[in-house]
């Protein structure tokens, strides 16, 4: 246990903290630092003071007790004492408490049956007597009833003779109840006269000091000399607490509970441990210590400050004082002291627009306090206050508010949609939703309305509109299946057909939630239903066009796109509809037949949806062209730009959360392409900030993990798509699961889990052969599966599936069928030449020269991470005919540039490992991987070379010497001299017993692939 303990204010004043040690002390870096170099200054002579100031909770205390130790632990002695809240009454208490602690730690109570101290804690007994001393000085002696100047000479050599020839470090907690003598103990002491080197450390409570207190008047004095820090102890940022929080629950946080736990702790490291150990108890609010000590500081208010502080926690932060002077029923003058009160007490914060509570706990513990009755007066005050005309900004969604809480919903309504309409106005979409969803509650909450009453099915309308818009798919849904309840007087009625414009509503929803296959019945069931108006029909024709994009059925979605323009002539109010179908029309044209057609009309959509459209429909025009563009046409550096433009004006529209966020995946796909990884990931990052859901989110997450596997980041990469998988749950697509699995077969490849990838790459080609046609999607996830099946040919954990790559070899002669005339063949025929070169190592002779033409594609289309694959295996291929190759050499350095260049992690390693093999030198070989490994210090196979060592492993896993002179490039008749040179260094007779020899003295490091 520390010697100084942290202590929060309770009823009688403070009760004790938990003990400093349980949980790390987070973010005090820079302030350790500080008090280190004051003691570096201090070990010549003289002395320096560092004083702390924090309000309560912050850790003061517990940054003592860590600096204390830590000069302890380099020599100094080390005092540490805490003052009273009793002031004068209790002279030199610290002091006093300091000398007993420091006894109690340096000469334990006498053993039951040695009578003595443990031996070696014995210290001289000049250092003994110096400390009896000064505590008969303190307690009243004789020796203590002289002047105060001669009170302070003693026991300044007191303290000397204790510290003898080592520095003296004096900490004092809580110096804002310090009395007056020991104030000027410590003025002496800093002065100088105390004859030897001495720290000061002193803790303050900034909430206690009032505007006369003398420490104050102290503290601003000393911070003009050269020898004395005051440091601002700060609360925790958002990392810090996260860290501190998840020190206390045994396991890290994630994001929906580190933030809340941010906001409501405000950083305070003792509300963020009692909130994470009510978290780790599986309780939600706050610990009872932590309700007594706040409630104890607001008892402490005086009765106006209470009503201040009670108005404050009805209201929405913050509230301005306009509004506090017609909410709390003072005159001027007592509403400014009550005010200023419970701001000097640190309940509140002012600034220019109004009040704040400084702990958001404080007021969660305030609300639970009150009587029901309490809350409804208060909030009536406050909706009364803001009727009049007193509300500043965001007055309706405040009046809203308070109308609600206080039970008039019909009084609610009308502000809560006029906050609605206003949030749209301003772009803020979610908001808008969310007062929409409120609006709509609040129409329920009434049975019988008057006659003007909004109608409950426009504002339904008006809500899932919303929703759809901010990226709450989900909840939209749930709200459309409501209004349908609605619209026939009986929830879960299906007998009774929908209307068209719900049956085109939830089509969208389903498809932005990757329900698909349920998306298109929607639409066809609308199509085909009678009565369907003619804006309805275009609307349903040019969605169903886009779902059958995102399904890869290009050729259908052109024809309905094209369906959907002819009906929309001479239809008014049609521009969404318009843009849509002209989007979907145009990549449809570019990806089967003319690129610059379609890229023309995709063009056209966009100028379409900027001239007469709405923000939506921008994003919408610049997503198909994007994706186009860094997609199948392989146009990456405008398709990248495109996608960041776009992602900026949806973001300014609010559109963040769902196009937003879908254009930066489609950025950082392109980035990832181009070998651009760091800044593929800061996209990825950006868009998540506005917490996508659904297929947005899918799309993104998607994007991180294809740079988590370059890098190698594998277990990131597994989690990431975990979580895909979870928000697939509900019905995927095959434009997200085909993707998901490729990156499944990725890996599993890097794990050397050959039959794991396969698996994922079947399940693909299922999808793909029953979902799609999308030659560009298929592309990557065939050559993973043919890869696969290379890799289990000299995998350990595998053998190459025949059938499989029967399969494979199909699925790749229709994919070049079917993009041979395609504007897509570009992109496509990179992995085509992949596939065929892997088809080559799969049958036991890996072609160097296909192997080198697929770099040259990948080069053109520049794509470094597959040419650098691709160089890799040419590498391997040419040392396989011939183990001494320059050309060979020379192809795997530059891949390896490219590789290091990337950050690709396990293509470097693979590359690495096969240097080692051929005894090639890299441009910048790893500390770890050498051609020669190091022989290791009384080593049973020290006696060995660096090549024999290798020979020796590979024989530990069973190979033949042909096998061994394959994966070494070296010829059989060498192999055979290398095992006879082993058996002879080791005086072993066969391979068995070679083989004992290499498992007890373990592998060297570069043995395997």
């Amino acid at each position: 246990m520390s010697a100084i303990g942290l202590t929060v204010p309770g009823e009688n004043g403070s009760v004790p903290a938990r003990d400093p040690g349980d949980v790390p002390l987070v973010g005090r870096d820079e302030q350790l630092a500080a008090v280190r170099a004051a003691l570096g200054r201090v070990e010549g002579g003289g002395s320096a003071a560092v004083f702390v100031e924090a309000e309560i909770g912050v850790g003061k205390s517990r940054l003592l007790a860590a600096a204390g130790e830590q000069a302890r632990a380099a020599g100094a002695v080390v005092l540490a004492g805490a003052c009273l809240d009793i002031g004068d009454a209790s002279p030199l208490h610290p002091l006093r408490q300091a000398l007993r602690r420091f006894g109690a730690r340096r000469w334990p109570e006498p053993g039951p049956t040695t009578g003595s101290a443990a031996p070696g804690e014995q210290t001289a007994t000049g250092e003994l007597d110096a400390v009896r001393h000064l505590l008969a000085v303190l307690d009243g002696e004789p020796a203590s009833r002289d002047g105060s100047g001669a009170l302070l000479e003693r026991l300044a050599s007191g303290l000397a003779g204790i510290a003898g020839e080592r520095p003296l470090v004096l900490i004092i907690d809580d110096l804002q109840w310090a009395d007056q003598t020991t104030r000027k103990l410590l003025l002496y002491l800093l002065a100088g006269l105390g004859g030897s080197p001495l720290l000061l450390l002193g803790a303050v409570r900034t909430e206690s000091l009032a505007g006369d207190d003398p420490l104050r008047a102290m503290l601003a004095e000393l911070r003009r000399l050269r020898t004395v820090r005051v440091l601002r102890l700060p609360p925790l940022n958002r990392a810090e607490t996260t860290l501190l929080a998840a020190s206390v629950l045994g396991r890290p946080l994630d994001p929906a509970t580190a933030e809340p736990l941010w906001q409501r702790s405000g950083g305070v490291p003792f509300v963020v441990e009692e909130l994470a150990r009510e978290l780790r108890d599986g309780r939600s609010g706050p610990s009872e210590t932590l309700r007594e000590t706040f409630l104890a500081r607001i008892d402490a208010l005086a009765a106006d400050a209470h009503l201040v502080v009670q108005a404050v926690a009805a209201g929405i932060e913050p509230v301005s004082h306009a509004l506090l002077s017609r909410v709390v029923p003072l005159d001027e003058e007592r509403l400014l002291q009550a005010a200023r009160d419970a701001v000097s007490q640190r309940i509140l914060t002012a600034s220019g627009d109004g009040y704040r509570f400084r702990y958001h706990l404080v007021r969660e513990v305030l609300q639970a306090r009150l009587l029901p009755g309490e809350r409804i007066r208060s909030h009536r005050r406050h909706a009364e206050a803001l009727a009049s005309g007193t509300g500043g900004e965001l007055q309706h969604a405040r009046l809203a508010h308070h109308w609600r809480l206080a039970g008039e919903p019909m009084r609610a309504l009308p502000a809560a949609i006029a906050a609605a309409r206003e949030a749209e106005r301003l772009g803020g979409h979610a908001e808008a939703f969310e007062h929409w969803h409120t609006a709509l509650d609040l129409r329920r909450a009434v049975p019988d309305p008057a006659a003007d009453a909004p109608d409950l099915v426009a504002l339904g309308r008006l809500a899932v509109a919303a929703a759809h818009r901010c990226g709450e798919h989900e909840r939209a849904l749930v709200l459309a299946q409501r209004l349908a309840d609605d619209l026939t007087g009986t929830p879960g009625r299906a007998d009774e057909p929908a209307p068209a414009w719900l049956r085109m509503l939830r089509a969208r929803l389903l498809a932005a939630v990757g329900r698909l296959t349920e998306a298109e019945i929607e639409y066809e069931a609308t199509l085909a239903a009678s009565g369907v108006g003619a804006a309805e029909r275009v609307a349903a024709a040019a969605h169903a066009a886009d779902l059958l994009r995102q399904l890869g059925r290009y050729a259908e979605a052109g024809k309905w796109a094209q369906d959907a323009l002819e009906l929309a002539r001479g239809v008014a109010g049609c521009t969404s509809s318009l843009v849509l179908a002209g989007a979907t029309l145009g990549y449809s044209q570019a990806f089967l037949d003319d690129h610059a057609a379609g890229v023309a009309t995709l063009r056209a959509a966009g100028e379409t949806a900027r001239r007469s459209g709405t923000p939506l429909d921008v994003a919408q025009a610049d997503l198909h062209l994007a994706e186009l563009l860094s997609g199948p046409l392989n146009e990456l550096a405008e398709g990248v730009n495109v996608a960041r433009q776009g992602a900026a004006d949806a973001e300014r529209a609010g559109l963040g959360r769902s196009h937003g966020a879908r254009l930066r995946a489609v950025a950082a796909n392109g980035l990832f392409r181009l070998g651009r990884w760091a800044e593929a990931e800061r996209e990825v990052t950006a868009a998540l900030r506005h917490r996508p859901t659904d297929a947005d989110a899918v799309e993104l997450l998607l994007a991180r993990c294809r740079v988590h596997v370059g890098y190698g980041h594998l277990d990131d990469s597994e989690r990431a798509l975990e979580s895909v998988e979870t928000l697939l749950a509900a019905g995927g697509g095959v434009r997200q699961m085909i993707p998901l699995l490729t990156l499944r077969a990725g890996i599993a490849m890097w794990r050397d889990r050959p039959g794991a990838a396969r698996a994922a790459v079947q399940h693909g080609l299922d999808l793909a052969e029953s979902r799609s046609d999308d030659v560009w999607l298929q592309a990557a996830l065939v050559w993973h599966g043919l890869r696969a099946e290379a890799e289990a040919r000299v995998s350990r954990n595998g053998t190459p599936d025949q059938e499989t790559i029967d399969r494979l070899r199909a699925v790749a002669d229709r994919m070049a069928e079917q993009s041979a005339t395609a504007p897509v063949r570009g992109a496509v025929a990179g992995y085509q030449d992949l596939c065929a070169a892997e088809l080559t190592r799969v049958a036991g002779r890996s072609d160097p020269v296909r192997w080198a033409r697929t770099a040259e594609v990948w080069d053109r289309l520049n794509h470094p991470y597959p040419a650098a694959y691709a160089r890799l295996r040419q590498a391997e291929a040419l040392f396989g005919i011939r183990a001494r190759n320059t050309e060979a050499a020379e192809v795997l350095r530059a891949a390896y540039r490219i590789g290091r260049r990337l950050g690709a992690g396990p293509l470097v390693a693979e590359i690495q490992a096969l240097a080692v093999r051929a005894r090639v030198t890299l441009a910048d070989p790893p500390a770890t991987a050498g051609p020669e490994p190091v022989p290791r210090a009384n080593d049973d196979l020290a006696s060995l070379t660096g090549r024999e060592r290798q020979v020796l492993a590979l024989v530990a896993r069973g190979h033949t010497n042909r096998a061994i002179a394959a994966e070494l490039f070296i010829s059989e008749r060498t192999v055979g001299v290398h095992v006879s040179h082993i058996f002879d260094k080791l005086q072993v007779r066969t391979r068995v017993e070679a083989t004992l020899i290499y498992e007890r003295s373990g592998p060297p490091p570069s043995v395997s692939r």
